[in-house]
């Protein structure tokens, strides 16, 4: 089940490499988010099972596709403030800053490796059931391939302005909410050590991931 859930939150990274670059503001502005979520995901299947250095598992090419492709249009200050919790408040700058990089890091280290495995997944989009002028909406989907469909949802959040698009903010692996599960995590360690001490505790796990290789 593990394996499985990896694999998952892997295919949610390359869903989301492309969600950036490929239409107009505009045009993203009007789309709705169950067919920007349909049309990126398939392009990016498409791009990514013809990336060697990726199916490799080269974190390094990883990390420059998440810093050019995911970051702008993923609300990732928000989600890293949701999995501290209320202890981000009270957070500095530089803090917090710390706080995001160590996040994305341990996300992309821990879920590279479900790249490589990427093969014959599709993407099913089900019905919406968001009203038209909804602003927060959840997109359900599911990945098709190998073994049983797993359920992928994605939570996000429609910028204000005429020009605004949608942000993914969040997600749910076969029926479990990723920020709500790293906020778990997170709490614990800042009741036994602290805020810094959370922020060396995700340093420290992540050099052991990149010794891990």
């Amino acid at each position: 089940m593990k394996r499985r859930v990896f694999s998952a939150v892997g295919a949610w990274l390359l869903a989301a490499l492309a969600l950036a670059g490929v239409a107009p503001m505009a045009a993203a502005a009007e789309e709705s988010p169950d067919a920007m979520i349909k049309r990126l995901s398939e392009e990016v299947l498409g791009q990514l099972k013809s990336d060697k250095a990726i199916q490799a598992g080269d974190t390094g090419r990883i990390l420059v596709l998440v810093d050019s492709k995911i970051m702008p249009n993923v609300d990732f200050r928000r989600m890293t403030a949701a999995a501290v919790g209320p202890t981000w408040r009270q957070a500095s700058p530089e803090q917090q800053k710390r706080l995001q990089d160590e996040f994305k890091l341990l996300l992309v280290r821990t879920y590279s490796g479900a790249l490589a495995q990427v093969n014959d997944q599709t993407i099913s989009i089900k019905p919406q059931r968001s009203a038209p002028g909804d602003t927060d909406v959840v997109v359900r989907t599911e990945i098709r391939g190998r073994g049983d469909p797993i359920q992928l949802d994605y939570r996000l959040e429609k910028a204000p302005g005429p020009n605004g698009g949608w942000k993914i903010y969040n997600l749910n692996v076969l029926g479990v909410w990723l920020v709500e599960t790293y906020r778990s995590q997170f709490a614990q360690e800042i009741n036994a050590k602290g805020l810094d001490g959370l922020i060396a505790s995700l340093a420290e796990r992540n050099k052991s991931n990149a010794k891990k290789g």
